[in-house]
């Protein structure tokens, strides 16, 4: 294990596949040469284009997974995956804040499966806020964007600067403009425009975009850098193969 490397922690469900969850996110990790770090929140049945069931960790045994390597390693960054409730994501987040208040985390809010597997509700927007605040960048596609903040884009609810954190609005599912990211940062919107390289949909390409940004700012770099570079490395990804299953590389 290099001294150099910095320790980045991935906490997400787990897809024996290797799509998607915590195994994505390792490579994806490895790749950006950090060290990876991963607590499983839960154990599914699944392959790339068919999901099964989910059995979800108890949320004291993560608790205590998390508490065992922050005592232990100097943790910069966390990436958060799928999560069965607000509860249980903002004890993770307390947790982590109480252990090392510096530590920069990344959500990414996966509400539901590409088969329509549905992982969590919103049922609490005002705690929403309140858990939101607690994080530095959130990951959505435009369908989860609607159900965490309904209104954002059509009534364009973030000129009112009331979201607690950064978003980086992945554009995959933005027909009128595919593939055009959107980072809303302070009070700023910065486009990261796709490249023009042919891509292919991926199995747990929002696992690889999160950790990817994960890592980015593990080594320092800006929350528009991380997310710059983060979406060069998807774009390698995406057009790896023409299945729903990537091949992992930066250069």
């Amino acid at each position: 294990m290099s001294e150099n490397r910095p320790f980045v922690l991935s906490i997400a469900g787990f897809d024996p596949s290797g799509g998607a969850g915590v195994l994505a996110d390792i490579k994806t990790l490895e790749q950006h040469q950090v060290t990876g770090f991963a607590i499983i929140t839960a154990n599914t049945i699944q392959t790339e284009n068919e999901f099964h069931t989910i059995q979800w960790i108890d949320l004291s045994f993560v608790i205590r997974s998390i508490e065992t390597l922050f005592k232990k390693y100097a943790i910069k960054t966390v990436k958060i995956g799928i999560v069965p409730s607000l509860h249980y994501l903002n004890r993770i987040l307390s947790t982590i804040k109480l252990l090392s208040p510096t530590t920069l985390i990344v959500w990414d809010p996966v509400l539901k499966s590409t088969t329509k597997f549905e992982f969590m509700n919103i049922e609490d927007q005002l705690n929403l806020n309140k858990i939101l605040s607690k994080i530095d960048l959130i990951t959505p596609n435009y369908n989860e964007i609607e159900i965490l903040f309904p209104g954002f884009t059509t009534n364009k609810i973030w000129l009112q600067n009331e979201i607690p954190t950064s978003v980086l609005l992945k554009g995959g599912h933005n027909f009128s403009e595919l593939g055009t990211d959107r980072l809303f940062v302070k009070n700023e919107i910065i486009d990261l425009l796709p490249s023009g390289k042919k891509c292919f949909e991926k199995h747990g390409s929002g696992c690889v975009l999160s950790s990817a940004i994960a890592a980015n700012l593990s080594l320092n770099q800006t929350k528009k850098e991380a997310c710059k570079n983060a979406k060069i490395y998807i774009e390698k990804y995406l057009s790896s193969t023409s299945t729903l299953i990537g091949y992992h590389y930066v250069s």
